[in-house]
C-alpha cells in the first residue's frame, strides 16, 4: 500500500478582479513545505474564460521560481495543457526545472478541452488527442538522453540529443488528467498514474478502479501506478459557514467543464472533524495524494489543514504515513 500524501495547490490562477502574485505563491509553497506536506501544484492554462478572462501566469515559468526558492517539496502541474506545447521546447523546459530543483518536478498533462486556447494558438482542437500521444511520445524520448532518429508526427529527428536531461532517471513522474473512457485507458498505458480534480468519492472510485483494470489488461502492474486528487477545502466552525465559502469560492474561481464528473459537491467543508471524515471517504475510494485547494488560498486555511485536519484523518484510515 503506498504511503499517504498531501500537497496544496498554489493561486498562480485567479479571479478577474484580481492578478496572481509571484510573492503570494511562494510564500504558500515555502509555508505548506516547513508545515511538512509533500508537495505543490500550479494550474496551467494559456487562455481561459469565456465570458471574462481569468489571469494566469505561465506553470513552468512558476515552478522555474518555484524550483530556486523550495528544498524539499515536490513540484508539479495540475495539469498542463500538453497539445498547446512543442514537445522539444517542452522537453527542455522541464529538464531544465527538474534539473533546477534537483530532481522534484512531477508533470501533470492533459489534452485539454477550452476551444478558444486552441483557437488561438493554432492547434487544432478536434485533433487534440493525437497530438497528445505524439507530445507524450516525443516528450519520453527526448527526455531519455539518447540520440533519436525519425518522425513524430510533423517533428523530425536526426540523431538528436538532448542535453543535459532530466535530474531524475529514467525521467520525471508524469500523470495524466482526464475523465472519459480513452483518457483512462491512456493513463494505464502510457503514465505514472492518475490526476483528477473535484471528484466526489464515489466517482474517483469508479473511475480508479477501471484505470486499474485498463493496466492489468495492457500487462502493468496496477499497485505501479499512483494517484493525486484536487479538492477544494474550506475549514470553518460549522459546516453551514464552510458550505456557503466554499461554493462561492468554487463559483468565482473555477470553470467547470459540465460534461466532466467535476462537480461542487466534492468540496471538503465543516469543522475539523468534518473535514477529516469526508478526507477518510476519499482515502477509502483508494485516493493517495490529497492535493488541498484552499478557500481563497488562504494561508489561515493552510495552517487549519495541517494542525487540525490531517493528524484526525491520520487517526481515521488505516494508510502507512
Amino acid at each position: 500500500m503506498k504511503p499517504l500524501r498531501f500537497g496544496v495547490a498554489l493561486p498562480n490562477f485567479t479571479t478577474a478582479s484580481s492578478t496572481p502574485e509571484i510573492g503570494d505563491i511562494i510564500a504558500c509553497a515555502r509555508r505548506a513545505e516547513e508545515l511538512g506536506l509533500d508537495s505543490a501544484w500550479v494550474w496551467d492554462h494559456v487562455l481561459l474564460g469565456s465570458r471574462t478572462p481569468f489571469p494566469v501566469l505561465d506553470s513552468l515559468s512558476t515552478l522555474a521560481a518555484l524550483a530556486v526558492c523550495t528544498e524539499r517539496i515536490r513540484l508539479g502541474t495540475g495539469v498542463l495543457v500538453l497539445p498547446l506545447r512543442n514537445p522539444t521546447v517542452l522537453a527542455k523546459v522541464t529538464a531544465s526545472i527538474d534539473r533546477m530543483s534537483r530532481g522534484r518536478l512531477t508533470l501533470g498533462v492533459a489534452a485539454g478541452w477550452y476551444q478558444k486556447e486552441f483557437d488561438a494558438v493554432g492547434v487544432p482542437h478536434a485533433e487534440r488527442g493525437r497530438i497528445f500521444q505524439e507530445n507524450l511520445r516525443v516528450l519520453y524520448r527526448l527526455w531519455a538522453g539518447e540520440a533519436v532518429s525519425g518522425e513524430e508526427g510533423p517533428y523530425r529527428f536526426k540523431n538528436t540529443v538532448m542535453v543535459p536531461p532530466p535530474y531524475q532517471r529514467p525521467r520525471p513522474e508524469v500523470l495524466i488528467g482526464g475523465y472519459v473512457e480513452p483518457v483512462l485507458r491512456r493513463v494505464a498505458r502510457h503514465s505514472d498514474g492518475w490526476m483528477n480534480y473535484f471528484y466526489t468519492a464515489p466517482s474517483f472510485r469508479r473511475d480508479w478502479t477501471r484505470v486499474r483494470e485498463y493496466a492489468a489488461e495492457a500487462g502493468r502492474d496496477p499497485d505501479d501506478l499512483t494517484n493525486v486528487s484536487e479538492l477544494v477545502i474550506c475549514v470553518a466552525d460549522s459546516y453551514q459557514e464552510a458550505d456557503r465559502r466554499a461554493r462561492e469560492f468554487i463559483g468565482t474561481h473555477f470553470d467547470i467543464p459540465a460534461w466532466s464528473d467535476c462537480s461542487p459537491e466534492s468540496a471538503v467543508r465543516g469543522t475539523p472533524e468534518e473535514c477529516a471524515e469526508q478526507l477518510a471517504a476519499q482515502v477509502d475510494a483508494g485516493v493517495q495524494h490529497l492535493v488541498f485547494v484552499p478557500e481563497r488560498y488562504g494561508l489561515d486555511q493552510l495552517e487549519l489543514i495541517a494542525a487540525e485536519v490531517i493528524p484526525r484523518l491520520r487517526r481515521l484510515v488505516d494508510v502507512p504515513a
